[in-house]
């Protein structure tokens, strides 16, 4: 099954839920605010996007009201307690499927494509 990880009150996360329930999707949602993600399952995510860096919303108020100092990471320690205390920093959803293929974000398109549907 289908799991989306973001924020219960995310806007992007509510659209991507209910594309999913729209073309009958099986999926179940983490919060990841209330199920904060394991060390080891950041760093799954993190060599499935390319690095920590590409899991970050850089756009994000979270983001933005960092210290500069913990906007840098040295390590992929730092990243995964960074991760840890602020999950909210991580760019939602994240979808990751049976398979454990892992994609961020949502549009329509991209949906189509990532579950096949209308291809």
């Amino acid at each position: 099954m289908t799991t989306i990880y973001g924020l219960k009150n995310c806007d992007t996360c509510k659209k991507a839920m209910k594309w999913l329930d729209r073309f009958g999707v099986a999926y179940t949602f983490v919060d990841y605010r209330d199920n904060k993600p394991s060390p080891e399952t950041l760093a799954e995510w993190a060599g499935q996007a390319d690095g920590f860096d590409a899991l970050i919303n850089k756009s994000s108020t979270t983001w933005r009201q960092l210290p500069d100092n913990r906007k840098a990471p040295g390590s992929e320690a730092e990243w995964k307690l960074l991760l840890r205390e602020y999950p909210q920093l991580v760019r939602r959803p994240l979808v990751v499927t049976d398979d454990g293929q892992v994609s961020q974000g949502f549009s329509d398109n991209g949906f189509k494509k990532r579950f096949g549907i209308g291809a």
